[in-house]
């Protein structure tokens, strides 16, 4: 099976060879729980999202990477901060891609569905704002989850 390893300021990484824009979702339920899925590619815990497709806008790449990852339709809300630390690559094993990272993190409500793994997300739970912080996920997740949980009302920009 392919892998993804994320690299942060680390010596050892591969050097990126490619940069895609991609864009996450933080989605939140009317209790306030975080949708979070276990990535099948490296068992890691993080929000939805992948890679921006040809035709859409970045705003629409987060609502269908997360429909296609968890079975929950969601509208954009805000917007938690643009990621773009180039000391952040992501090694896809399958075809040897170096990505340095080119992410848009929103904010997302709830709007319906069931939470419901697919091929990119072993499982998909909703957790308690209180409990994300116990879930292994790459420290580039943790950062992104930590600044909307901070809640500073401003956009990241890293």
């Amino acid at each position: 099976m392919a892998t993804r390893i994320d690299y942060f300021d680390d010596p050892s990484a591969p050097k990126a060879n490619s940069i895609v824009p991609s864009a996450n979702a933080i989605v939140t339920d009317d209790e306030g729980r975080i949708l979070m899925i276990r990535r099948s590619d490296n068992g890691n815990w993080a929000v939805p999202g992948g890679a921006m497709d040809m035709g859409e806008s970045i705003e629409q790449t987060a609502v269908r990477e997360t429909l296609e990852e968890t079975g929950i339709h969601s509208e954009i809300t805000g917007l938690v901060g643009i990621y773009t630390d180039p000391r952040h690559v992501i090694h896809y094993t399958s075809n040897d891609e170096v990505r340095q990272e080119f992410s848009i993190v929103f904010t997302a409500r709830y709007v319906s569905g069931d939470p419901t793994p697919s091929d990119e997300s072993r499982d998909v739970v909703w957790v308690p704002r209180d409990e994300v912080g116990e879930l292994k996920m790459d420290r580039s997740m943790r950062y992104r989850i930590d600044a909307y949980l901070q809640g500073e009302g401003l956009p990241q920009l890293g």
